[in-house]
């Protein structure tokens, strides 16, 4: 029978985290640091080749299962960049310089909203004071359109 030794555990695991640069999906890069593992586990413990397969398979499916349940969520992008404007409205923010009859104010949100965390804003004949909280109803060309939110005052400074 035949016996697969660290090293070609070692170039496995070498060509599938390379051929990860061109299918850019994460799915080969954990088959390959999973032979990685394999390889070193061989070395230091000497098992058959039937324990190294299932042993690379279950640590595949695991890291495959851990990057998309656990990891891959945190690197979800929220600016929301590349995406039509239409998508700010109903948005929720906060006055950092209140709006006037003839100057425009500036509203920031929490998380960058098409790829800005600040944006110029009016009012519509409401007045808004620094710190409140405000929610985007309308756009205007570059300006957004808010309005207080419901039971929102200003937070004193």
């Amino acid at each position: 029978m035949w016996q697969i030794e660290p090293w070609h555990w070692l170039v496995l695991g070498g060509i599938l985290i390379i051929l990860e640069m061109f299918l850019t999906t994460f799915a080969a890069l954990w088959f390959g640091v999973a032979a990685l593992i394999v390889a070193l586990v061989s070395w230091l413990f000497p098992v058959p080749v039937a324990i190294q397969i299932v042993l690379w398979l279950i640590l595949s499916v695991l890291m495959v299962f851990i990057w998309f349940k656990y990891i891959k969520p945190l690197s979800v992008d929220r600016t929301k960049a590349g995406l039509g404007g239409s998508i700010i409205i109903g948005e929720k923010g906060m006055i950092i310089r209140a709006p006037s009859d003839n100057q425009t104010g500036t509203v920031r949100f929490s998380v960058p909203i098409v790829g800005a965390a600040e944006w110029q804003c009016r009012s519509r004949d409401e007045p808004l004071e620094v710190g409140q909280r405000v929610v985007v109803v309308d756009i205007m060309g570059n300006e957004l359109v808010v309005a207080p939110l419901p039971g929102s005052v200003p937070i004193a400074h």
